[in-house]
């Protein structure tokens, strides 16, 4: 399982590069997509820190409460493979 998500981890970047080269348009959609994510990670993070302030609960117990959120777990999966994405671009393409 282990390996399946390290191969995973390079598999996907590089298979969003080889997408975007192949159409431009694509770019696009794969920073649209972070956006919305970036939006909804972190939304969902200031609520749950929000709950937990107002009903002055003990942080530590009730923050991990938020790993059970399927929205929190896909958003913070694609940016991560965004994030791998935009730095394998950025790592490959020759500046002129």
């Amino acid at each position: 399982m282990k390996f399946l998500l390290l191969s995973s981890s390079i598999v996907i970047p590089l298979l969003m590069m080889t997408l975007q080269k192949k159409w431009p348009r694509v770019r696009f959609y794969f920073h649209l997509v972070a956006f919305l994510s970036a939006l909804i990670f972190g939304n969902i993070s200031a609520f749950a820190i929000y709950d937990i302030i107002i009903d002055d609960t003990v942080f530590m117990t009730n923050i991990h409460a938020i790993f059970l959120n399927p929205f929190f777990l896909l958003t913070g999966a694609y940016l991560g493979v965004y994030f791998l994405y935009t730095l394998t671009v950025n790592l490959l393409v020759k500046d002129n």
